[in-house]
């Protein structure tokens, strides 16, 4: 019997090991910079404390199972529920701010579409106890700068920025009840994913006042803080969200990443959690789903059965990532290709243990060091460094073994040189 992989799922062959590898790298790298420090969690939990995040049917899109003891667990189709319960459990002994960073494996129990996978590799950063908008601009511009450090241009991607508190403000001016806000929240998410015809129905039925939905189909066009204005009279609570948006783009500004943000009130964000600044940075064609997303969500630890503590975070998957890289063609002249430094050959099959005696030094000094297992001629050697992309080849024969020297080819340019064995150690030292 054939097998195949699973729906949804990735063999990592090692072309696609080292896209995944120049991905990751590069995450865990712009995390570091950013003072963040790394953790990770079980890749299964309880399936109730990913009902106590996101509801009942949030079993119907994951992967569950009962153990041998009865027990109800998940795979973890997210991260940031495991990030609530281990710093709720040592809570008092961390210090503040907490800024952690993981790149868990995740599973969710999806349709399989273009961007979208069953399995998936997703960096998430999170900045807990600061109530300031500075830790929503520290974990944008964390996101910006690893998206920058790939070649990614303010040309190719844009930091689409809202506040769900400013929406809420205006919302309640628009004399919204506060009741009905979470199920307008996942209304306005899906506008970009509806038919015109059949997101103004929809919101027509929650309304119910087609003067107020005009104004709030206004209000998701707003790309400039100071539009609002246009849509309500600001009383204190929308001058509050105002104020905080506008703060915070000064911040942006100072961190040099301005160019890559905008303010965009169709911003939403579906989860019921949020509750303050929200992002996603999006290809500026659009053609795309999010590269990545997130917002400040101060209730979670609290719903958790922790204290009411402030956090902010994001998280990217690879998968959007690595499409956009590869149509940008921004892979390819990036990820450096496993190259070997020095591909050992011998010239004469009884020089073969001086040769595993050399890669294996190279290797001690800290160099990618190959030999052939099974020794050849000279030609087929010099062909199997070639076709392992080897920077040099050190060739080892019987005259040169007698004066204590050797010849290095570069194998880029095919020149080489004759050197002393003391020398050549001595310059991989």
């Amino acid at each position: 019997m054939k097998f195949q992989p699973v729906k949804g799922t990735r063999d990592f062959y090692p072309e696609q090991m080292a896209v995944r590898n120049y991905i990751v790298n590069g995450w865990k790298a712009a995390s570091v910079r950013s003072g963040f420090v790394e953790y990770d969690g079980p890749i299964f939990e309880y399936l109730a404390m990913y009902q106590a995040k996101s509801g009942q049917e949030i079993a119907q899109q994951l992967f569950s199972l009962t153990d041998r003891g009865g027990r109800e667990l998940a795979i973890r189709p997210e991260i940031t529920p495991t990030l609530a319960r281990m710093v709720n459990e040592k809570i008092n002994s961390l210090p503040r701010p907490i800024k952690w960073f993981s790149v868990p494996r995740l599973c969710r129990a999806e349709n399989t579409q273009k961007g979208r996978l069953r399995e998936f590799f997703q960096w998430n950063i999170d900045v807990i106890g600061v109530d300031d908008v500075i830790a929503d601009a520290d974990v944008i511009f964390t996101s910006i700068d690893y998206l920058r450090s790939t070649g990614l241009t303010a040309g190719d991607i844009q930091a689409k920025i809202s506040s769900r508190k400013l929406l809420a403000a205006v919302l309640v001016e628009l004399g919204i009840s506060g009741e009905s806000l979470d199920a307008i929240y996942v209304l306005l998410d899906k506008k970009t994913k509806l038919p015109a015809e059949t997101f103004d129905a929809m919101l027509l039925e929650k309304i119910g006042d087609g003067g107020v939905v005009e104004k709030i189909k206004k209000l998701m066009e707003i790309t400039a803080v100071e539009q609002i204005a246009d849509i309500v009279r600001p009383g204190p609570a929308v001058q509050q969200g105002l104020d905080e948006v506008s703060r915070l783009f000064v911040i942006l500004s100072n961190m040099g990443i301005d160019n890559y943000c905008r303010f965009d009130m169709s911003i939403v964000r579906g989860l019921a959690y949020y509750t303050g600044v929200v992002f996603e940075v999006h290809d500026v064609t659009g053609r795309l789903r999010a590269i990545c997303g997130g917002g400040r969500y101060d209730n979670l630890l609290k719903d958790f059965g922790g204290p009411a503590i402030s956090a902010t975070g994001m998280g990217m998957g690879d998968c959007v990532l690595e499409i956009l890289l590869e149509e940008k063609g921004l892979l390819k002249e990036r990820i450096a290709a496993n190259k070997i430094d020095y591909f050992v050959a011998c010239a004469d099959e009884r020089l073969f243990g001086r040769a595993v005696e050399t890669a294996c030094k190279l290797r001690t000094l800290g160099r990618i060091a190959e030999f052939a297992y099974k020794p050849g001629n000279l030609a087929k050697q010099l062909k199997q460094a070639d076709s392992m992309k080897c920077r040099f080849c050190v060739i080892i024969g019987r005259e040169l073994e007698e004066c204590g020297k050797l010849i290095v080819k570069n194998m880029a340019d095919g020149s080489q040189s004759q050197i002393s064995m003391e020398e050549f150690f001595r310059g991989n030292d």
